[in-house]
Parts: C-alpha cells; sequence; structure tokens
C-alpha cells in the first residue's frame, strides 16, 4: 500500500447527522498510517473527523450496505465500497464506531454514513479489542 499522503475531494449523498450543513469534505491520508485518514469539511459548519479503513484496522467488519445505498453512491453490483469507521481518542482508549459506517465509492468520491439498526454493533468498540 501506498503511504503517499492524498486529499481527495468527497462528497455525501445526505448529510451526516450533527453536520446537516455539511455535505462536501476533503479526505486526508495520514502520513505514515496506513489506513488512517482525516475527514475535513470544505463548506457549512467546520468539523474534522478521523476515520479508520476498517479493511486495515477490523479485517473482520462486513455492514450491510443495501441496494439503495449502492445506487446512491453509483457503485456497481460487483464493486466493493471502501468501509471507513470514525475513531475516538481518549487517554483511557481509543474506540470505533461500527454502528454508523463511512461507505465510499472510491471511483466517484461519493459517500454515505449508514446507521445501522439493532445491537450487532456498538456505538464505541475499543480499537484494542479487535
Amino acid at each position: 500500500m501506498s503511504t503517499a499522503v492524498l486529499n481527495t475531494p468527497v462528497s455525501f449523498t445526505v448529510p451526516m447527522p450533527g453536520l446537516e450543513d455539511a455535505h462536501d469534505f476533503t479526505l486526508r491520508s495520514v502520513e505514515g498510517a496506513t489506513g488512517l485518514y482525516a475527514l475535513e469539511a470544505t463548506s457549512g459548519t467546520p468539523a474534522r473527523l478521523f476515520l479508520a479503513d476498517a479493511a486495515v484496522f477490523v479485517p473482520t467488519y462486513n455492514p450491510p450496505v443495501t441496494a439503495a445505498t449502492r445506487q446512491a453512491l453509483e457503485l456497481a453490483e460487483e464493486d466493493a465500497p471502501q468501509i471507513l469507521v470514525v475513531l475516538n481518542h481518549s487517554p483511557a482508549a481509543t474506540t470505533v464506531n461500527l454502528m454508523a459506517p463511512i461507505v465510499l465509492n472510491p471511483a466517484t468520491r461519493r459517500c454515505t454514513q449508514l446507521v445501522l439498526d439493532g445491537r450487532d454493533y456498538p456505538l464505541r468498540a475499543d480499537l484494542n479489542s479487535l
């Protein structure tokens, strides 16, 4: 995998909860940290979230992506989306939100945040225990 820093514009198909006036973002890879990104709003509410590529940090994580989501992302049936999870860091632990992954079509740079139903996925999973 490349460790070059990438700055990729991405747009959400629907606003993220809590960031309703921000649609356009830049996804910036973190230098020297494969699979780690900063998602920064380029319009609307200033915001920055840290995201982790689930394939790198939580390889067994496979949230359901509906046909409607795939269509909104312009993702062909045979194409796999990139699944990103939001990181939360505190002095006690680093956790990931497995209940609300961000699904990205790398080809179109369109993404959406899924909010999964049920109790199958935790809101704050300790990254070291995954």
